[in-house]
């Protein structure tokens, strides 16, 4: 299939302007495939050439003012229309389109607890070609009709607010100017609660099966959609630009959620079947929030082209975390980004793979080079960019060239350079200069300070390794004399790197943390003095986010070689005890046992480490034993499931149906300790059988093929490897779960052989289910245990080849440098 180059997309739409979709599918015709029929009226400003993108199963019919155009005629996705003369156009397209079960293009799902099947849309960067004919560019906006002829039992939703007109037939009020990609439908016996809000008819929607967990949450999904919808009201002058807001949870979706105008869809597994923390539930929220936020950036407001994808993930994502800081109970989400999401951003800018947040154009000349762009620079790296904007510029003129932006281009599409004009005609500022250097660069900078003392005081100098300019605050704090585990804080002041060396008054802090707030991007390191008073007191300090500064400062260090990892995990083990803030306690426990414990220690250093994990959690499982803290017990009891080194307490837990002062065992909790015997070697197929039958959902599918892969036998490692590359049946989220099962520390003699297999046969693999496969084997099934330098031979001859389908290709060249880096932790 031919991917749409950037020249190719303004030679188009210099052509072409587009305005109107007629769409009517047919969803009754089997289980393999559906009728497409499309009508697209469109007018030719001047005589020419030019094509239209469709990948059906079978192109029946296709028309051009009323004369036939040969199907035959269509050369992989494109089919020509020559000859075009100036003037109003009328194409029409018949064709029979296959069903996914990758989730591109009209993904199809059965529900195995109770045999009912959903369908719906994911029609991002070319799928939309899956569905029906399009012109398929983001400049090129239209309106759409949109028909769909579905079983008498279901519910169809769209962009617009459905009529059922009888006999399964459903029409959906015509939309305003939409890119083809925003294009969405969600068929199938839903289960909806729904309400109204500022007129506006508001929805929830999700599997049958899942009624009663969407029941239990949808006054608080409600009440932040609410929140998030009025505080955006506040920020922006225009108001929401679509007729509804129906909010979708659909199974196997490979994103966390999708940002369709009117009607978003998320992953169903933000609909709660098992106990949950409070993050997790703010996590959600955030998401909620953050496709809120681009139903004016990126759906009202639409970029021209791809490498402007960022614009729309970046002010997403900075509006999400702020606005449900701003309008809901989660006061704190900054502390989750620093800790979380803000190492997502830093580990893919250290990476080769990394990239400016706004790409030159001519790094993004093809829509397969833009779908790689998807990444932790895209989206936390420019939500971190855009905050540090906010600083330095102010809020309210942040805002003032915000709301000139939706004025002028609304309905319409916009460049970067129309961002940074519009933001630049609300400040005095020079919003290029920072542009320049914030959005064009790559790296992270490091930021050291070095303290001093004066005369009466105390001296910091920042010295930079990199040249963005950073508006950060430092925080000076001291002991607390009547508790030397605490620190207090003396002073906050703010501070622009580059800048002049300063003097205090006073004696010098026993810490000075430089970025306190976190409201730059940049890694931080510690003066020798004030780290080791972070040592000895890190769980004292005042203000959560200080204290996620500080272990993001560890984590840098010990990913830079320049702290032994078994040091951080000490520094957990000391301070985590105590730690208040969940965010803090989820962040830090995932890294030290996926990365510290699972992949920078030696082989032989890794059973004390989980021996130390074990203790850690269970003081956590203790402290919490009065219920105070459910979520914390929670994180506790997952955290020592999954470092159990012996099989009886959690065999003693699964057998109880609890642990011990609770919490019960939920179907996560189960599959979670099923897995992990699964990994010891401590169950059977016959008990991982048993326990689906007890669980027979979707859910519970994906935990047994988990489990099966983990399974320490050569029989079930053999097939497992021939369901993912072999068989090419698996769902995406089937083969996601083998793939988690399959690669475990505790067995990399038994799966050795597998390591250079993979690399034989992950590339026919995507070549053979394409991108969203290809993406799911490079992150999931991926060796990630074998780290040596074999392995690293290996993944650099995979990609000496010219034949890697790029969403592979970029999969490997991050974890073969990741692979690099564990390395060189391992040789520091």
């Amino acid at each position: 299939m031919s991917v749409l180059t950037r020249d190719e997309a303004q030679t188009r739409a210099r052509l072409l302007d587009v305005q109107r979709y007629e769409i009517e599918l047919d969803l009754t015709t089997g289980e393999e495939t559906f009728d497409s029929q499309t009508v697209i009226h469109f007018t030719a400003h001047a005589a020419g050439d030019t094509f239209v993108e469709v990948k059906p199963a079978t192109l029946r019919s296709v028309s051009l003012d009323g004369q036939p155009l040969d199907p035959a005629a269509l050369a992989g996705n494109r089919l020509a229309l020559t000859g075009l003369s100036e003037g109003a156009h009328e194409l029409r397209v018949e064709a029979e389109m296959s069903y996914s079960h990758t989730g591109e293009g009209l993904h199809r799902f059965t529900d195995p607890a109770d045999g009912e099947t959903y369908l719906y849309t994911q029609l991002f960067m070319e799928d939309v070609q899956r569905v029906f004919a399009a012109f398929d560019q983001p400049d090129l906006k239209a309106v759409f009709d949109l028909t769909v002829t579905a079983p008498e039992n279901w519910t169809v939703l769209a962009n617009g607010i459905t009529e059922h007109q009888g006999g399964g037939r459903w029409k959906a009020a015509t939309t305003p100017l939409l890119s083809t990609y925003f294009v969405a439908l969600a068929a199938g016996p839903w289960h909806s609660v729904t309400t109204e809000h500022a007129g506006l008819p508001f929805g929830l929607h999700c599997r049958r099966s899942l009624a009663p967990y969407l029941d239990a949450d949808a006054d608080e999904l409600f009440e932040i959609t609410r929140q998030c919808f009025d505080r955006y009201h506040e920020k922006f002058d225009e108001p929401y630009p679509f007729d509804s807001y129906d909010q979708a949870f659909v199974p196997e979706f490979n994103a966390g959620a999708m940002e369709n105008p009117g009607l978003v869809t998320f992953r169903d597994e933000f609909v709660y079947r098992s106990a949950v923390t409070d993050t997790e539930r703010q996590t959600r929220a955030m998401v909620v929030a953050h496709e809120m936020a681009h139903m004016w950036f990126g759906d009202l407001v639409t970029l021209r082209w791809w490498d402007d994808i960022w614009l729309n993930e970046s002010f997403a994502e900075y509006m999400g975390y702020q606005t449900l800081t701003e309008a809901t109970r989660f006061t704190d989400t900054w502390v989750d980004f620093g800790i979380a999401r803000k190492a997502w951003g830093y580990d893919a800018d250290q990476r080769p793979s990394t990239h400016p947040v706004a790409p030159d154009p001519d790094a993004v000349p093809d829509t397969a080079s833009a779908m790689l762009n998807f990444d932790g620079i895209s989206y936390a790296k420019g939500a971190s960019a855009l905050r540090q904007l906010v600083a330095w510029m102010g809020e309210k003129d942040f805002l003032a060239g915000i709301n000139t932006h939706f004025k002028r281009h609304k309905f319409g599409n916009a460049t970067l350079a129309d961002f940074i004009d519009n933001l630049a005609s609300a400040t005095d500022r020079d919003v290029h200069a920072w542009a320049d250097k914030w959005l064009r660069t790559t790296g992270v900078d490091t930021l050291t300070p070095v303290v001093g003392e004066a005369e009466g005081g105390w001296t910091l100098a920042v010295e930079q390794d990199g040249d963005r300019p950073h508006r950060i605050a430092v925080g000076a704090y001291d002991i607390e004399p009547a508790s030397p585990g605490r620190l207090v804080l003396r002073e906050r002041f703010e501070i622009d790197v580059p800048g002049a060396p300063l003097t205090r008054p006073g004696a010098r802090p026993a810490l000075v943390l430089l970025n306190d707030g976190d409201l730059s991007y940049a890694k931080v390191r510690l003066d020798a003095e004030s780290w080791q008073t972070a040592l000895r007191t890190l769980s004292g300090l005042p203000d959560p986010l200080a204290r996620a500064v500080v272990w993001n400062a560890a984590r840098d260090m010990v990913r830079d070689g320049q702290l032994p990892p078994a040091a951080y995990l000490e520094a957990a083990r000391a301070h985590l005890p105590y730690e208040s803030d969940l965010a803090v306690v989820q962040g830090v426990l995932g890294f030290a046992s996926a990365h510290v414990a699972d992949r920078y220690l030696a082989d032989g250093a890794r059973p004390a480490a989980l021996a130390l994990l074990g203790e850690l959690t269970r003081d956590l499982i203790r402290r919490t034993e009065d219920g105070d803290n459910p979520g914390l017990r929670l994180t506790a009891v997952r955290h020592f499931v999954d470092c159990a080194a012996q099989p009886h307490t959690i065999q003693e837990w699964l057998a109880d149906g609890s642990v011990p002062g609770g919490p019960e065992l939920d179907p996560e909790l189960r599959w979670r300790i099923l897995n992990r015997l699964a990994v010891l070697g401590a169950t059977t197929e016959a008990e991982i059988a048993a326990e689906l039958a007890r669980d027979p959902s979707a859910t519970g599918e994906e935990g047994a093929a988990r489990c099966r892969a983990a399974l320490p036998d050569p029989s079930a490692k053999a097939a497992a490897w021939t369901a993912m590359f072999e068989g090419d049946t698996l769902s995406n989220y089937l083969f996601t779960a083998t793939a988690q099962g399959f690669w475990q520390p505790e067995q990399a003699d038994l799966v050795r052989e597998y390591v250079a297999a993979f690399y034989v046969d992950a590339v026919p693999l995507a070549d053979r289910r394409g991108p969203a496969i290809a993406e799911a084997a490079g992150r999931h099934a991926f060796p990630h245990f074998a780290v040596d330098a074999e392995a690293v031979a290996l993944g650099e001859a995979c990609l000496s080849r010219d034949d890697l389908l790029p969403a592979l290709r970029r999969k490997l060249t991050d974890q073969v440098d990741d692979l690099r880096r564990a390395l060189a932790v391992r040789d520091a």
